[in-house]
């Protein structure tokens, strides 16, 4: 099922550091990556396929299946050298600036860590996630 509420309060990245450094698996850790995606003004399609209907983004309705979302963490744990995972999405209305997701992944070696970061942003924008874009 889809959550679909008001949008959350974001959360604090000092924070999640200090507690990802502070699991008993920070001492197996050499990097952590942070991934914070925004609602921008420029529609997905014109991004990322080059489609520009000359309309432009004032908003975004934003939800996610959270089963879906714990399955992919789940595999993106199964990477190597990946020991740790923190995962934010937001929901409901958004607005431009706002934050969609947080996703903060800590590994052994920056190429694990940055594998892992593109699988699970990938699989969550991809398989987990309804955003719907309001345009003027």
């Amino acid at each position: 099922m889809l959550n679909n509420k008001s949008k959350k309060v974001s959360p604090s990245m000092d924070e999640w550091l200090k507690e990802a450094k502070a699991d008993p698996v920070a001492l197996q850790e050499g990097m952590f990556l942070v991934h914070n995606g925004v609602v921008r003004q420029t529609p997905k399609a014109q991004v990322r396929q080059g489609v520009n209907d000359g309309l432009l983004v004032s908003g975004m309705n934003f939800a996610y299946d959270a089963v879906k979302v714990d399955a992919a963490i789940a595999e993106t744990y199964k990477m190597e050298g990946i020991f740790y995972i923190k995962v934010w999405l937001n929901e409901g209305q958004l607005t431009l600036g706002d934050d969609i997701m947080y996703v903060l992944i800590g590994g052994d070696i920056r190429p694990h860590v940055i594998d892992a970061l593109q699988f699970l942003v990938g699989t969550i924008k991809n398989e987990c996630v309804t955003e719907i874009e309001q345009k003027y």
